[in-house]
């Protein structure tokens, strides 16, 4: 479902939601039934927050010139982490 915004002449701006893809030119008014014309607004991209957007940006870059690489990244040896429950069991 997608929201659509009608701008009644009488009433106002108002919001429909539908099913992406069929939303109509003109809409009926809910408060007086009269005709509203469609009104194309950009979407709702200020609600994702700057790190979101940033990865998005990145992620379509690298969608359209991805990275490449010479060579196999060296491999980095994480040293091993005893499991937490190990430390609480007696010691001979």
């Amino acid at each position: 479902m997608a929201t659509y915004e009608y701008l009644c002449s009488r009433c106002g701006p108002f919001d429909v939601k539908l099913t992406i893809g069929t939303a109509p030119t003109v809409y009926g008014c809910p408060v007086c039934a009269g005709t509203a014309r469609r009104v194309y607004t950009s979407p709702g991209l200020t609600l994702t927050s700057h790190t979101v957007a940033a990865l998005h940006e990145q992620e379509e870059q690298s969608r359209d010139a991805p990275a490449v690489v010479s060579e196999v990244p060296p491999h980095r040896a994480v040293p091993p982490r005893p499991h937490p429950a190990l430390s609480r069991l007696p010691r001979p």
